[in-house]
């Protein structure tokens, strides 16, 4: 694959109690990003492939932490709108033995949820494109996502990128 891989959706960030310490024992959380359309372009990027990433976040010091992880990893950032209020975040809670792990997702108002055709050029973004990923959570977040989903894949088709859908279930959305 000599094309560029785009993958499309929401990064947040994860807020974690350390070990299997139960949220309401912890007085303090580790922090990293995540969301299934970044950690994918994460383990592409691994294997030496040209992966983007799109989504938009907030041009503060947060939504810069979530860009430099990515980028960390070898993921081209040069999609990523900038602008929003904040970063989806979800707090994870790590299962153990019986005890199943448990989240909870913070994620409206979140910078994506609120993104416009305006933020991103897709016509840019397929140009010289291979593939195009992304999850049914995204379209899902917001009827705003959902164009931007649309519109993705109408240029995506028109440029003749294959396309991916990583169609997962989450209960709590």
């Amino acid at each position: 694959m000599a094309g560029k891989v785009i993958t499309m959706g929401e990064i947040m960030l994860r807020l974690s109690p350390p070990g299997y310490q139960r949220f309401t024992q912890s007085e303090y959380f580790n922090v990293t990003y995540g969301g299934g359309e970044a950690n994918v372009a994460v383990s592409l990027a691994n294997y030496g492939l040209d992966t983007y990433y799109v989504t938009k976040l907030p041009n503060n010091s947060i939504g810069q932490s979530a860009v430099n992880h990515l980028q960390r990893f070898g993921v081209n950032t040069d999609y990523i709108a900038r602008g929003g209020d904040r970063i989806g975040i979800y707090f994870l809670e790590t299962g153990i033995s019986m005890r199943p792990s448990m989240v909870i997702y913070d994620r409206s108002h979140s910078a994506i949820v609120e993104a416009g055709s305006d933020d991103f050029n897709f016509n840019e973004i397929f140009a010289d494109a291979e593939w195009f990923h992304f999850s049914g959570i995204t379209p899902a977040l917001s009827n705003n996502t959902a164009i931007l989903i649309e519109e993705a894949l109408r240029v995506a088709k028109k440029n003749r990128v294959t396309i991916s859908v990583d169609l997962n279930y989450r209960k709590k959305l």
